[in-house]
């Protein structure tokens, strides 16, 4: 029902809370979007890759209860992203892509709940190279385009655009939970 377009959009908002941050922190240049974009957009695509062959690795071992382990992860990483919006820390605080090193940091950070939806495709058996596509492709353009807004409305936007992808992530792991259960 939700294929790999709502994981891919849902993955791609942190990156996209981070970029807004970037801009709000008066560093919204094109030049810091490119390179903000290129970063959590090579990340976002990789990272469900090898989330996925962790998955697939380990679907042998767990088939009985696949299942409940993508729910768990993606209920997981929903949930952090869901209490994350609730903390009383601004969504912009400490960010910055003036290194290389901050600005690596701040994808592989952005992308390591990509590894875990990666996971869950694997131990269910679903292909993931949309979705790692998809992620990679969205999150460039949302970090571009987050960079370069983010003067205007980082500090506003990226706490509640944090809740609602979190809460997507938890309806895709129920989802899943009632394609197996339900049959």
């Amino acid at each position: 029902m939700f294929g790999s377009l709502l994981p891919a959009c849902s993955l791609s908002i942190d990156a996209f809370a981070v970029a807004l941050c970037i801009g709000a922190t008066g560093d919204g240049t094109k030049k810091t979007a490119a390179m903000m974009g290129t970063a959590c957009g090579a990340f976002q695509f990789f990272m469900p890759l090898a989330g996925w062959m962790i998955g697939v690795y380990t679907l042998g071992r767990i088939s009985s209860i696949d299942h409940w382990v993508a729910f768990g992860l993606l209920a997981f990483v929903g949930g952090n992203m869901m209490r994350g919006s609730f903390s009383g820390e601004s969504v912009c605080s400490g960010y910055s892509a003036a290194t290389l090193r901050s600005l690596l940091s701040l994808a592989l950070a952005t992308s390591i709940d990509a590894l875990a939806v990666g996971a869950s495709f694997g131990v269910t058996g679903k292909p993931v190279l949309a979705l790692a596509g998809e992620s990679g492709l969205i999150t460039l353009a949302l970090c571009f385009a987050g960079v370069l807004f983010g003067r205007r409305v980082g500090n506003r936007l990226g706490k509640r655009s944090e809740f609602i992808g979190g809460m997507v992530l938890i309806l895709i792991g129920l989802n899943i939970l009632r394609e197996h259960l339900v049959q």
